[in-house]
């Protein structure tokens, strides 16, 4: 079991001063100044591509990047999310350059079904299959990004790419009655998700779908939250022991302070976020659980002329308080809200889970764990079943209870009565509660798949 981290940190200019200097009171969320982070995701990719020639992958970098290559150079369709996403944040991308051109070909908001090509960025994969994939860092396409994050004004230098490297690190683990379960540790929430099924499984909660269950699973994620925005920071600067928080006195401690039938009042802020999950596994028993963000919707907005690449604005949750617990500082990794998740369940069953999400990541995870592992559920209908979200995603603000609206009301006045803060939602399958996924090899070799029909992702066998 291995984890590689690439998460990339904050350039040598990006100090307090360099915000100060212009008049900020927090990190910019869009424009060259939210660009202040390394892209770490191609790092982690050679690493990857490392590993699985280490199981006896067999197939090139060339013809790994082939189809993202014709994608780009052809253009894909615009799906419907991505004409309502366009619409909705275009007003926020007036400082960030390229966008519009990218995406807004005439200025205009892209219909559905219209092809959308980005043949610069298709020019700098194909450079990459022929090159490799450290060229983005230190060959001619590391030079071209540091020379454009220079010309708008980002504080990511070329020393910066020059010295970044994505790692392998030793998962985070917990075991359970069922299995062992796996996630990713630090500047990552993945802490987070196993707190949540940690403390769940010492409520004794024997049905799904019911009080116990909804309520149990929002008290262990007030739990984990509380933990977590303590302790998790770059795992560099970490000041807690990790193993400790996740020992069966800890757990049993903090199980002991969720009450069955109240809610903890909860006024605390939360991190937004945006991502990408996909799983995979194959006939010889390998089984990847990966994510993948630019954290929110088009990032930083920042198209780099160039090269075609899309700046991320990951750097923006470090705060600009030095007391902060993920305060802004050079070569820092700022918080993730990145965690795949994966189980060795003791029945023989490989399980790879995760969603897009920000805050409701780590929920997700846990809704479709409990129902499909411990309530025996269908794997799919895991997924589509009514989910919930406890504080904000996407940049809203609210930090109440959010429902879909196909929830059981009995079970949401049930909800009300025990002091939780609801907002049931208009929609019965709401993008707000993110787009889950599962993969899961079972013992005899069979393979299982599921996608959320809240997306537009899918499971496919090749």
């Amino acid at each position: 079991m291995r984890y590689i981290e690439a998460c990339g940190f904050a350039g040598a200019k990006a100090t307090q001063a360099f915000y100060r200097e212009r008049e900020c009171e927090v990190i910019p969320q869009r424009g060259p100044l939210a660009a202040l982070t390394v892209p770490g995701a191609v790092g982690g990719w050679d690493l990857a591509l490392e590993a699985a020639r280490s199981f006896g992958g067999k197939l090139s970098l060339a013809r790994l990047l082939e189809p993202a290559i014709l994608h780009a150079r052809n253009g894909v369709p615009v799906t419907s999310s991505q004409v309502r996403l366009t619409a909705e944040k275009a007003g926020e991308m007036g400082a960030s350059p390229g966008f519009a051109e990218t995406f807004m070909p005439g200025g205009k908001v892209p219909e559905l079904g219209q092809v959308l090509a980005q043949r610069t960025l298709g020019d700098t994969l194909e450079h990459l299959a022929r090159a490799g994939l450290d060229d983005f860092y230190r060959g001619d396409v590391g030079r071209e990004i540091a020379s454009d994050l220079e010309r708008i004004g980002a504080p990511v230098t070329r020393a910066d790419l020059l010295a970044y490297g994505a790692v392998v690190r030793a998962p985070l683990s917990l075991t359970l009655a069922c299995g062992t379960l796996y996630n990713a540790p630090p500047p990552t929430q993945g802490l987070a998700s196993l707190l949540i099924l940690g403390l769940f499984e010492r409520l004794g909660v024997t049905r799904g779908e019911g009080f116990a269950h909804v309520h149990g699973l929002v008290e262990a994620t007030k739990r984990a939250f509380l933990v977590r925005d303590k302790v998790v920071c770059d795992f560099d600067h970490l000041k807690h022991d990790l193993t400790a928080l996740l020992s069966p006195a800890a757990l049993d401690a903090d199980a002991a302070k969720i009450d069955k039938g109240r809610a903890l009042p909860w006024p605390q802020p939360a991190q937004p976020g945006d991502t990408i999950w996909l799983g995979a596994a194959d006939s010889s028993g390998l089984v990847v659980s990966y994510i993948q963000s630019i954290f929110f919707e088009f990032g930083s907005g920042c198209v780099l002329p160039a090269t075609g690449v899309l700046m991320q604005n990951r750097g923006a949750s470090f705060s600009l308080d030095p007391k902060a617990v993920n305060p802004l500082q050079p070569g820092r990794r700022p918080f993730h809200t990145l965690n795949p998740a994966l189980a060795v369940l003791r029945d023989g069953r490989i399980m790879a889970y995760g969603t897009m999400g920000g805050e409701g990541q780590p929920q997700t995870q846990a809704a479709v764990f409990t129902r499909h592992v411990l309530f025996g559920e269908g794997l799919g209908d895991a997924i589509a079943a009514p989910r919930w979200l406890l504080g904000r995603t996407w940049g809203s603000v609210t930090t109440s209870l959010r429902l879909e609206s196909r929830f059981d009301p009995d079970l949401v006045r049930d909800l009300e009565r025990a002091g939780h803060v609801l907002e049931v939602l208009p929609e019965a399958y709401s993008d707000t509660m993110g787009h889950a996924g599962a993969v899961i090899l079972h013992p005899r070799g069979h393979l299982e798949g599921a996608h959320d029909p809240r997306a537009d992702g899918g499971a496919a066998g090749i």
